[in-house]
């Protein structure tokens, strides 16, 4: 994935569908003549049927790689509207705020663009950006499943970040600025403002296409998004609509903050894409009228299916060649293959649909210490995941990261927790793996930054169900525009790939008979000042009728047990191949969360 600095798109593959009738981009020429504007309420756009009536696809969407990455952000406006108790009257209050908007766009031209209406086409980017806070905790998760129908859609959550327990080096130096993001604990978003989407590599350039839509003055406005595995490798048919990345804007947000919320809207235009502001707002007003306000609680009841198919890549066969064949090359001292981490997909077919806005929903309740996230592009499957293992998280200058390697499983016991704990500890295989991992990670960060800050004292966190060895390390980044840098550098892990990456890479693609997709990819988001990425394990690839496939893999490392390699992967999804437990969601005054650790068994407990 590494890229140079100024490398350029060339694949001219930006449109986000495959139908002719859905017109999601717009192939324009490269100019600076983009508009954007960014409202605070949640609704999605005109739509058509798709997926076989299944879903309704939001059509207003620009591919911003398109733009021209130099061209800077020009004025950003940010309003707050007064708080309202609940999400129906933030949508009233801000239907209000864009029919107002709509009949004086003339004025905001002259006072916010510098223009008149003629001259609308020669203004710089433009964010405009009201939002309505509301006066209670809505689960952001509540509200995505109230508009199960509408496309793109996008879900992240981040880690609850105990006190004291970050090595993230502060320096906004009390700056207030991003007090809605300090608080923000999960956002949801369908429709795209502005997509990102290629079929090459990710570069530079789309990293700066990107950013020129961010501002550290509105660090809500976020780009979320993931990354493959391995760019070089060929996409396979149910990775195609995420192409080699995928990133989207929110046209309709959901923000779930510590005690409130807040709704959205973002509206985004450029006329020498041939999407005109008047065009822009019809689409907007449309949206708003296809949205649910009206958010319940969901109680989640388990039911025990009929898998009619389930099948893996590899077959048990198979996969036990692949790991003799690794073993035999790691322990070649004249070869440099140190560790690789082998993959299998588990195709499962039901007799009833997996919906996976419910499966994200029973995920999402095992939230301290793992990262819960979602993305459905127009005409794909959802990529979902339960993901404890952070790429890194950078506040402006500030960069953290984690080593996160070994894994044993919870005691049923304090006692026996403790002496699997213990086992772990002193487990000589597991401390080599991850002392590849942590010095891997702290060579890369030291490249990049002034200082960086090592936890030389391995410790063990400790999950729901599963621990690992970790520890963090934080620098000080000596530019901004080394986050390019880092994310193409950390990027594969040890973890994920083996070491060294290269060599671990390509045993990886001669081996593999499956298409990894954003598995065990970058995923997470870019903001104005901030950004956060993840991996994409634990992880499964969704779609209503069609089943799942779920993704788990293995480390191996000289010492690696050949006979336990396959039963660790049966373990990961040992509930789908003995039954899947579909969750039913209803809408109920109250909330009652039960028999969520089932499905959690679906998603790979291991970090691998």
């Amino acid at each position: 994935m590494k890229q140079t600095r100024g490398s350029s798109p060339v694949s001219n593959h930006g449109c986000c569908c495959c139908s002719k009738a859905l017109p999601c981009s717009f192939h324009g020429s490269r100019d600076n003549q983009m508009h954007f504007l960014l409202l605070q309420s949640y609704f999605c756009r005109q739509s058509i049927q798709v997926f076989h009536n299944k879903y309704q696809l939001c059509t207003l969407s620009m591919n911003g790689c398109q733009g021209d990455p130099k061209v800077p952000l020009g004025t950003i406006e940010t309003r707050t509207l007064g708080a309202v108790p609940s999400p129906a009257l933030a949508m009233e209050r801000l239907n209000l705020a864009i029919g107002d908007l709509n009949a004086t766009h003339l004025l905001l031209a002259l006072a916010l663009f510098g223009c008149s209406e003629g001259e609308m086409g020669c203004c710089h980017v433009v964010n405009w950006y009201p939002r309505v806070p509301i006066q209670q905790q809505i689960e952001a998760i509540e509200w995505l499943h109230a508009q199960d129908q509408i496309l793109p859609r996008c879900f992240f959550s981040g880690r609850r970040r105990a006190n004291g327990s970050n090595l993230l080096i502060d320096i906004t130096n009390g700056n207030d600025r991003s007090y809605f993001a300090q608080n923000l604990v999960s956002v949801a978003g369908v429709g795209s403002a502005v997509l990102f989407r290629q079929l090459h590599p990710f570069s530079y350039d789309d990293w700066r296409s990107i950013n020129r839509f961010l501002s550290s003055k509105c660090p809500l406005i976020r780009a979320y998004g993931a990354i493959r595995f391995d760019a070089r490798a060929n996409i396979s048919p149910e990775w195609k609509a995420s192409g080699s990345f995928y990133f989207m804007v929110p046209q309709v947000e959901f923000d779930e903050l510590e005690g409130s919320s807040m709704l959205a809207i973002t509206v985004a235009w450029d006329n020498a894409l041939s999407w005109t502001w008047d065009e822009a707002i019809d689409s907007l007003e449309a949206t708003m009228q296809q949205v649910a306000s009206i958010v319940l609680k969901l109680r989640k009841e388990a039911s025990r299916e009929f898998i009619p198919s389930n099948n893996h890549i590899p077959n048990k066969t198979h996969w036990d060649l692949a790991v003799k064949r690794a073993l035999q090359i790691i322990n070649r001292s004249s070869l440099p293959l140190i560790k690789a981490v082998l993959a299998r997909r588990s195709r499962v077919l039901t007799a009833t649909n997996i919906d996976p806005n419910t499966w994200l929903a029973c995920l999402h309740v095992e939230g301290e210490n793992a990262y819960q996230f979602c993305l459905q592009p127009p005409n794909g499957p959802a990529f979902i995941g339960n993901t404890p293992e952070q790429l890194f998280h950078r506040k402006w200058l500030s960069i953290s990261s984690e080593a996160l390697a070994g894994t044993r499983a919870r005691g049923g016991s304090r006692t026996i927790d403790l002496q699997i704990e213990h086992d772990l500890l002193s487990s000589p295989k597991d401390h080599l793996e991850f002392t590849i991992a942590r010095e891997t990670i702290q060579n890369k960060l030291e490249s990049v930054c002034d200082r960086v800050i090592v936890e030389r004292k391995k410790t063990v966190r400790k999950l729901q169900r599963v621990q690992h060895l970790f520890a963090q390390l934080a620098g000080n980044l000596k530019r901004e525009d080394d986050e390019f840098e880092i994310l193409s550098s950390l990027h594969p892990t040890p973890a994920d790939c083996g070491f060294p990456t290269e060599t671990a890479r390509l045993f990886i693609s001669e081996t593999e008979l499956f298409d990894r997709g954003m598995y065990a990819g970058p995923v997470g988001w870019f903001g104005g000042g901030e950004s956060e990425f993840a991996v994409g394990i634990r992880s499964a690839l969704v779609e209503k009728g069609f089943g799942a496939l779920i993704y788990a893999g293995t480390g191996i490392i000289e010492g690696s047990n050949l006979s336990l390699e396959w039963d660790e992967l049966e373990l990961k999804t040992s509930q789908v191949s003995i039954n899947v437990f579909v969750f039913r969601c209803n809408y109920i005054c109250a909330s009652t969360w039960m028999f969520y650790g089932i499905l959690l068994h679906l998603m790979c407990v291991y970090v691998y």
